[in-house]
């Protein structure tokens, strides 16, 4: 627990990730390892230290995950493509200034050939759909400066289906409204300009009744809070331009309050154990939120906002404005 943020601690939290390669946490959790890279990355340029990675290790591991039989991205070195590793593999290059690295011909022929008849698209060859497979699909397009080709009426057709009566959207046609589902449809939306799709003042509501007594965000009503959700959410909103709509100094007490302060890092809840994944959307709400000190991070793209303002794809988000440094 803590009532600041103890970003030294944290950096080095993200810098020992992967050092322990006999862990067995290590192995299980390899197909999720390029993922990893990136939130790790994210969450060190929020803090202001994207150097404490060594720039060309990054790069070279990035590089060793190259399908050459696909033509994208996997999450780990001889595992089979994949549209999340391969967009977490854009993400990273670009924040690392390769993207030269890339056969960006061959990448985007692959992420349109995932796209189906119904407009979503599957997160591989294997065919498993999803909506979030389509937000990774119009999220890597739109940085690699191809989303002309992307057939957008159909997409977001398929979006348009997913929507529900709360204003939410789901991970499939007919599926539950989920507070991450709704952040990449809302920002799939936004990256096509297409956010008249959304009924916001609704859908405000429903995000805005995530919020607990503790101060944190669930995912769907009756659930427990979770700091991803300062992620899924508050983005959310902020595309949205509703962050008033909570309270965000109990979010932002929440947040601080699940932080690690003997190992570092952030975890889902106090008490718990932190991960880099619940480090990465802790600190995305926290910048968002304004805490002093830290970078703006994107909501859209979920990447250094100064980095997609410089490829001139900013959208109208609003975050609230930064406190200064006491």
């Amino acid at each position: 627990m803590g009532s600041t943020l103890n970003i030294p601690l944290h950096v080095k939290y993200i810098q020992s990730l992967g050092e322990n390669k006999d862990d067995l946490v290590y192995h299980l959790t390899a197909h999720l390892r390029m993922n990893a890279v990136y939130w790790g990355l994210t969450a060190l340029c929020v803090m202001g230290h994207k150097d404490a990675l060594d720039r060309d290790e990054t790069i070279a591991f990035v590089m060793s995950c190259w399908d050459d039989e696909a033509g994208a991205f996997g999450a780990h070195p001889d595992h089979d493509a994949h549209i999340h590793a391969t967009l977490s593999a854009i993400q990273i290059l670009l924040m690392q200034d390769a993207l030269d690295r890339i056969d960006v011909p061959r990448v985007v022929k692959y992420i349109l050939s995932l796209q189906q008849p119904s407009g979503v698209f599957a997160g591989d060859h294997f065919g498993e759909i999803d909506t979030r497979f389509l937000y990774c699909a119009v999220n890597a397009l739109s940085l690699l400066g191809h989303l002309h080709e992307l057939d957008a009426e159909k997409t977001v057709e398929y979006i348009r289906r997913c929507k529900n009566f709360d204003g939410g959207f789901g991970a499939r046609e007919g599926a539950e409204s989920h507070a991450a589902q709704v952040w990449v449809c809302v920002s799939a939306l936004a990256i096509l300009d297409r956010l008249d799709e959304v009924d916001q003042d609704t859908l405000g509501w429903w995000l805005a009744e995530r919020q607990v007594p503790s101060g944190g965000l669930n995912g769907r009503p009756e659930k427990l809070e979770d700091v991803c959700y300062s992620h899924w959410v508050l983005s959310t909103l902020s595309i949205l331009n509703k962050i008033p709509w909570i309270d965000a100094d109990k979010l932002t007490a929440f947040i601080l309050s699940a932080q690690d302060l003997e190992h570092g890092g952030i975890a889902d809840r106090p008490g718990d154990l932190p991960d880099v994944f619940h480090t990465i959307f802790g600190l995305g709400g926290l910048s968002l939120l304004g805490y002093p000190g830290l970078a703006d991070l994107d909501p859209v793209y979920c990447m250094p906002a100064d980095l997609i303002e410089s490829k001139g794809l900013r959208k109208g988000w609003k975050a609230l404005l930064r406190k200064p440094l006491a």
